[in-house]
């Protein structure tokens, strides 16, 4: 998988837009596939235009705090790339950590979310949302 580190780099590398928005695009086709039987209303985040899942698996790690990793699907083809790029930042993380990272601040250093439309802006808040909802309730299980 993609470092957020690499996608970064590469975001500065790629000069114009259209470079940049198939790059998303094939950032999510990297995305391992999400098991059907994942696809479901519990999984869904709420708030997209597009249908987004998103699977949580919680390590517990001792007094590290739990780590979370992540597995997800759209049918869009974009909004699987800002899946792909927010597993990049997140997933394999503590949730101390995750709590802490800034994923639209990110999304705006690179120059991303003011070149998404306002419903898939709406969608990347919420699936940020949803991210840092898990995190909180993997801590709130070991408290």
């Amino acid at each position: 998988m993609t470092t957020i580190d690499e996608i970064v780099e590469n975001f500065t590398l790629l000069e114009n837009w259209d470079d940049r928005y198939r790059y998303v695009i094939e950032l999510g086709r990297s995305l391992p596939p999400l098991a059907d039987s994942a696809h479901t209303d519990a999984n869904k985040v709420q708030g997209c235009a597009s249908q987004v899942w998103l699977v949580t698996r919680v390590k517990q790690d001792g007094a590290a705090g739990p780590v979370l990793t992540f597995e997800g699907d759209s049918d869009a083809h974009i909004v699987r790339g800002l899946v792909a790029i927010l597993f990049a930042l997140y997933s394999g993380k503590r949730a101390r950590e995750i709590l802490t990272t800034d994923a639209i601040a990110l999304f705006d250093r690179i120059g991303l979310r003011e070149n998404l439309t306002p419903q898939r802006s709406n969608g990347l808040r919420s699936m940020v949302e949803r991210i840092r909802a898990e995190a909180n309730a993997a801590l709130a299980a070991v408290a």
